[in-house]
């Protein structure tokens, strides 16, 4: 059957309308935006070269799979950096450290803001030449299973900025992956109670005591400094009434390994919020911080 000029013109804008609906968007992003960096300068070994793309392929496994349901525009994304310190390593088994961060953006500024800050100073794994990353929640790996664990902790942080006690469902997982470990006789992952680790951290963040701390996440960022560039005023009292929460929550427990992870995020932060307020506002903040978080007075001093 043959087809006419007039014909033509009608049925390929068809095609493509077809063709738009079918073809798989590209619209929305995953949810982390991932950089790695990883130190082996402590490592005197000079056959190390088969490292050189393990940082690539941490952000490939963390960048390219999809951990929630939901979509994420590109600017949504939460950056996440992982700070990897190889300390020694002996028929490819390394010690090593990890620094996790992650940020958000801040409402109406071109600003993101810390609200993670960990130091994770156990970790063992393995990592071969020509290693692949399978992603299975069900099988414990010292290596994949330890960046499960911080993604899913890092997605539950930011969740709990944007909805109060938003980040439940990722600490649950994060959760279920500490049970998981603990059958294994893999450090770092033990809940004992002098021990600062990722284990007692996510236990702390499940537990009913620190819900104070977990809300006043949520007053801090999104009635706070998500606010602040339209009502400063404003917003500095929802602050304070948030570190009013956080010091609740100590009282309540005598853990303060969360109070430590935020307080040495956002010092700096809370200080540059409070420089420019009115002096008994300031001197209210110093008052309080210097209560909550004596480790980082000599900064609250410029509050005084």
């Amino acid at each position: 059957m043959k087809m006419n000029i007039s014909s033509l013109f009608k049925f390929v804008p068809f095609c493509l309308l077809c063709i738009m609906f079918w073809y798989p968007s590209d619209t929305t992003a995953q949810e982390i935006d991932a950089n790695v960096t990883v130190d082996r300068s402590q490592i005197s070994s000079t056959s190390l070269g088969y490292l050189d793309n393990f940082p690539q392929q941490i952000e490939e496994y963390i960048n390219q799979f999809e951990w929630t349901n939901a979509n994420f525009n590109e600017n949504e994304r939460i950056k996440m950096s992982l700070q990897i310190n190889l300390l020694s390593v002996e028929d490819y088994n390394f010690e090593a450290q990890i620094i996790v961060r992650s940020q958000r953006p801040i409402y109406n500024t071109t600003r993101n803001t810390v609200i993670f800050l960990f130091n994770d100073e156990e970790w063992n794994f393995e990592y071969t030449p020509n290693r692949t990353f399978l992603h299975d929640e069900l099988q414990f790996d010292p290596l994949t299973s330890l960046l499960d664990f911080y993604v899913y902790t890092v997605l539950g942080y930011d969740s709990d900025t944007f909805e109060e006690l938003g980040g439940t469902e990722y600490y649950q997982r994060a959760q279920n992956i500490v049970s998981l470990a603990q059958t294994t006789s893999a450090i770092g992952w033990s809940r004992s109670s002098n021990q600062r680790n990722r284990a007692q951290l996510l236990s702390n963040l499940l537990q009913t005591n620190f819900e104070p701390f977990r809300r006043a996440l949520y007053q801090y960022h999104r009635q706070g400094t998500d606010q602040f560039l339209n009502n400063p005023k404003q917003a500095r009292n929802q602050i304070l009434s948030a570190l009013g929460k956080i010091q609740q929550a100590q009282r309540q427990t005598s853990s303060d390994l969360l109070f430590d992870t935020f307080f040495n995020a956002k010092y700096r932060e809370i200080t540059s919020i409070f420089k420019d307020a009115e002096p008994q506002i300031r001197l209210e903040a110093y008052n309080l911080l210097s209560n909550i978080d004596q480790g980082h007075l000599s900064e609250y001093q410029k509050l005084q």
